[in-house]
């Protein structure tokens, strides 16, 4: 090891130059965010540019917005087409995700799941601590579609599908529903709710009697799927990146937080 690379690890890398190094901006600029009081360290405002940190064990933020400083990590979206199944091994040999993560030299996997006959926005990346935050039930991530539902959608169904529909695994609800269009004989919806329950887009559809025959999901917390085309991937934006690590960090906090206080 060069003494350079001793000192760094023992006593740390100018912030300035970590901040460099992720992307936040130049040198020069992120000395600016630090002395106008736009960074904080471990939750605290670091004014003074000597400041030195660990870029591994530290957390940084910039206006509120988390940095990722592990150059390592990569976060990109697919708009998975239907007929692909959220897995990177099907033992039933169905077309899966590893025609679009071997392109990729980083071992990605996918951020919760979407059905085979469901298309849309699906996060994939090598931070498995981002991973399981954003995947996992308890924590409710929002998530927003757009389905296409036989019939025409009556205020009494979209009623229901606020207040509560009563599925085998317990009543849900949707947090927000509103009708967007229409076809000869069926309605587009949008839909957002927090819930990571199996099909359960299809199941409350099913529910109040108009079964989905088209699902898209356009939204996966702060991430818009945009104008990105079926079976298209690319990285994640800079602004998208802080939201999504932001996110995952105050989740992950909360639930430490409940933990400790559980005990």
């Amino acid at each position: 090891m060069s003494a350079e690379a001793g000192q760094a690890s023992a006593e740390g890398v100018r912030l300035q130059k970590v901040m460099a190094a992720a992307g936040v901006a130049s040198r020069r600029v992120s000395e600016e965010l630090i002395g106008a009081g736009r960074v904080t360290v471990n939750g605290h405002v670091v004014t003074e540019l000597g400041r030195r940190i660990d870029p591994v064990a530290d957390r940084v933020t910039v206006d509120g917005s988390a940095v990722q400083l592990d150059p390592t990590r990569r976060y990109v979206m697919l708009n998975k087409p239907t007929g692909i199944v959220s897995t990177l091994r099907d033992e039933q040999g169905r077309p899966d995700l590893t025609r679009f993560t071997d392109r990729y030299e980083e071992r990605l996997f996918n951020v919760g799941r979407l059905d085979s006959d469901t298309s849309g926005l699906l996060l994939l990346t090598n931070d498995g601590e981002l991973a399981h935050v954003l995947a996992h039930p308890s924590f409710g991530v929002e998530k927003t579609y757009v389905a296409l539902v036989g019939g025409r959608l009556a205020a009494s169904a979209l009623a229901t599908l606020r207040s509560g529909v009563e599925l085998a695994d317990g009543v849900i609800a949707v947090d927000r529903v509103r009708v967007t269009g229409s076809r000869p004989g069926a309605t587009l919806v949008e839909v957002t709710l927090h819930s990571g329950r199996n099909r359960v887009v299809r199941r409350m559809f099913d529910a109040v009697g108009h079964p989905v025959r088209e699902l898209v999901r356009r939204r996966f917390g702060p991430l818009n799927l945009g104008p990105l085309g079926t079976g298209a991937m690319r990285d994640l934006t800079p602004k998208e990146l802080g939201s999504v690590l932001t996110l995952a960090r105050r989740e992950g906090e909360e639930a430490h937080l409940a933990r400790r206080e559980g005990e």
